[in-house]
C-alpha cells in the first residue's frame, strides 16, 4: 500500500481531505459516519437474514444486533479517527495491521461488554467462546475489505491526479513559449527605434518569465496573476506607448481568490495583438472582474470595428487552451467566451471559486 496526495477533483469520495497523504480517509466528518452507519445497518441485515428463518421476524433479535454493530462501528471510527495522526506516521502496510487489530480487539471487548450488559441470549460456555471467534472473524473480514476498498481509492485518485497534472502542465507549457515568443518580438521592434528601451524590456522580461516560473502549481493568488500581466503591459508599453490606455476595474476580486496561471495574459494578448496595435491612434483595453463569492468572471475587451476580422486561428487556440485548463481544474461549469457588442471585442472567463488560497 502507498500513500497519496489528495488534490482537487470533483469526483473524489467526501472521506479524503487535502490536507494528508495517508490512505485511510478521516472518519470524523459527518458524511464519513453517515456512510459507515448506512454500511453497519446492511451488515446487520445480513447477518440476520443468514440466520435460520423461525415462523415470525424477530425484530428485538434485529434491533439488539444493530444496537451491537452500530456501536462498535462507530467506536472503532471514532478510536482510528484519534489515532490517525500517529498512524499516518507509519508505513502503510503497518498502519493497515494496526487498523485490522484495532477493530478487531474493540469488537471483542464489545463482545464482553454486551455480554455483562445481557443484550445475548445467555448461552452455553462453549456456544458464548464461538460467539467470540465468530465476532472476531466477521471484524477481521469486514475490516481488511473496508480497507482494501480504501487502498483502491487511494491507487485510484493517484492516477486521477497524475493524469490532471499531466494535462494541466501540457496546456500550461503551449503557453509559456506563446508568451515568450511575443515578448521577444515586440523587444526586436524597439532594438532599432530606441536601445535604451529594448534594454529596459528584456529586464522586464527576465523578471517576469522568472514569475511566472517560480510559481508552483497551476493555481495562483489573483494579486500575482494581476503582477504578472502589469508587467507583460509595461514591455508592451515600450513599443505602443500612448497607443495603448489601459482601464482596470478589479477592485471587486479579493487579493487571494485562486486563478489558473497565465489565465488573463493570453486574453490581455490577444487584445493588444488584434484590437490595439492595427490601429494608428490605438485604442483602450477595459478589464473588468467581479465575484459574488461563488464565481469569478473577468471580461477583456479592446475596439473592433464590425467588418474587423479578429477570430484568428492564433485567438481561438487562447481560447481554448484557457478553457481546457479551467474545465479541468472547475470542472463543466467553468467557460470562456467572446463576443462583438457596440464596436469592442469582448472575450469573457469564468469559474466557480467559493474560497480564497490560504497564505503559505
Amino acid at each position: 500500500m502507498a500513500s497519496q496526495d489528495a488534490g482537487a477533483n470533483n469526483q473524489r469520495s467526501p472521506f479524503f481531505s487535502e490536507e494528508d497523504d495517508f490512505f485511510v480517509p478521516s472518519l470524523c466528518t459527518s458524511e464519513a459516519v453517515f456512510t459507515l452507519v448506512v454500511m453497519a445497518e446492511l451488515l446487520v441485515l445480513v447477518l440476520v437474514l443468514a440466520e435460520p428463518m423461525e415462523a415470525g421476524f424477530d425484530w428485538v433479535r434485529l434491533a439488539l444486533t444493530s444496537l451491537f454493530v452500530q456501536w462498535n462501528v462507530l467506536l472503532s471510527a471514532a478510536l482510528l479517527c484519534a489515532l490517525r495522526p500517529r498512524l499516518a506516521r507509519l508505513d502503510a502496510r503497518t498502519a493497515a495491521l494496526m487498523c485490522v487489530a484495532l477493530v478487531v480487539v474493540l469488537t471483542l471487548m464489545c463482545t464482553l461488554a454486551a455480554e455483562t450488559l445481557r443484550l445475548f441470549v445467555v448461552l452455553p460456555d462453549s456456544e458464548g467462546n464461538l460467539r467470540y471467534l465468530r465476532n472476531g472473524l466477521i471484524s477481521l473480514i469486514m475490516s481488511t475489505l473496508v480497507l482494501r476498498y480504501f487502498w483502491l481509492q487511494s491507487q485510484w485518485r493517484i492516477q486521477q491526479q497524475a493524469e490532471l497534472r499531466a494535462r494541466i502542465q501540457s496546456l500550461q507549457a503551449r503557453i509559456r513559449p506563446h508568451f515568450l515568443f511575443n515578448s521577444l518580438n515586440s523587444i526586436a521592434s524597439l532594438v532599432a527605434v530606441d536601445a535604451d528601451k529594448a534594454e529596459q524590456a528584456v529586464l522586464d522580461l527576465s523578471d517576469l518569465f522568472r514569475a511566472s516560473l517560480a510559481t508552483p502549481g497551476t493555481l495562483v493568488r489573483w494579486r500575482e496573476e494581476l503582477d504578472l500581466c502589469q508587467r507583460y503591459l509595461s514591455i508592451e508599453h515600450y513599443r505602443l506607448g500612448d497607443r495603448l490606455q489601459m482601464c482596470w476595474d478589479v477592485a471587486a476580486i479579493p487579493d487571494d481568490l485562486p486563478i489558473p496561471q497565465l489565465s488573463l495574459q493570453p486574453l490581455l494578448e490577444n487584445a493588444l495583438i488584434y484590437g490595439i496595435q492595427p490601429r494608428i491612434e490605438g485604442g483602450e483595453v477595459v478589464v473588468t472582474g467581479a465575484w459574488d463569492g461563488q464565481l469569478l468572471r473577468l471580461e477583456v475587451s479592446n475596439p473592433c470595428a464590425e467588418h474587423e476580422v479578429v477570430e484568428s486561428t492564433g485567438t481561438h487556440l487562447a481560447l481554448e487552451n484557457i478553457q481546457a485548463r479551467l474545465k479541468v481544474l472547475f470542472g463543466s461549469e467553468a467557460a470562456i467566451s467572446a463576443q462583438r457588442r457596440a464596436g469592442r471585442y469582448i472575450a469573457t472567463l469564468s469559474y466557480p471559486c467559493s474560497r480564497l488560497m490560504p497564505e503559505a
